[in-house]
C-alpha cells in the first residue's frame, strides 16, 4: 500500500495540509457521481463512455487505465468485467473508481501524500449529497470511520465508505474506501 502515492498520479496544484484542497473534493465527489452514474445509468457508459465522463463532470481529471495496483482493487468478489478511473486531484494525491460491466458495483480508493480526511468529510456533508445519499448505519474502531449510506432515489443501493477519523493518519496506506452495490432483488 506504499506504493499508493506513486499509483496515483496528478496534475493539479499543491495543498496545504492543514485546508482541504478543492481539487481533492472535486475528485472525491467526481468518484461518488461516476460511480453513481456507473450504476444506475448504464446508458452512459454502454455505447462508449463519453456521455459517462461528460455527466461526472471532471474532464481531463479522470482518465480510463489498464491497471491499477491491489490496493486500489475491490474485493475479490466484485472483480468481474472492471474497469479503472484514475481521478488525479493533487501531486501525489487522488482516487480510483472501479466499476464493472457485469456487475451493479463500483469501488472507490484514495491516497497519497496528502491528508483527505478534510476533503472527504467536507463531500460526505455537503448538502448535494445528503440529497441522494442517507445515513443507514455509522461506526468507528481502530481510528477508522465507516459509514452505510443508502440511495434516497434507488434503496437497493447502499454504499460503504470507511476513512480515518483522525487528521494526519494513514498517509502511507489508503486513506478513504467507499464500495456501492445494487442489490438486486431475488
Amino acid at each position: 500500500m506504499r506504493n499508493l502515492a506513486v499509483t496515483i498520479l496528478a496534475c493539479a496544484t499543491l495543498a496545504s495540509p492543514s485546508h482541504a484542497e478543492p481539487n481533492l473534493e472535486k475528485g472525491f465527489d467526481g468518484a461518488l457521481r461516476g460511480c453513481e452514474e456507473w450504476v444506475l445509468n448504464p446508458a452512459s457508459w454502454v455505447d462508449g463512455t463519453d456521455a459517462f465522463v461528460e455527466t461526472v463532470g471532471l474532464e481531463t481529471q479522470m482518465s480510463l487505465v489498464d491497471r491499477v495496483e491491489e490496493a486500489n482493487l475491490p474485493p475479490v468478489e466484485l472483480r468481474r468485467a472492471n474497469h479503472y478511473w484514475r481521478i488525479n486531484s493533487a501531486p501525489d494525491a487522488g482516487y480510483v473508481l472501479v466499476v464493472s460491466d457485469e456487475l451493479p458495483m463500483c469501488h472507490i480508493t484514495g491516497g497519497g501524500s496528502l491528508d483527505l480526511r478534510e476533503s472527504v468529510e467536507n463531500v460526505l456533508s455537503s448538502a448535494e449529497f445528503k440529497e441522494r445519499w442517507q445515513i443507514a448505519t455509522l461506526g468507528n474502531e481502530g481510528g477508522i470511520s465507516t459509514t452505510v449510506f443508502r440511495n434516497r432515489e434507488v434503496p437497493a443501493m447502499t454504499m460503504t465508505i470507511s476513512r480515518a477519523n483522525r487528521p494526519g493518519k494513514r498517509l502511507d496506506e489508503v486513506q478513504v474506501v467507499a464500495t456501492a452495490i445494487y442489490e438486486m432483488s431475488s
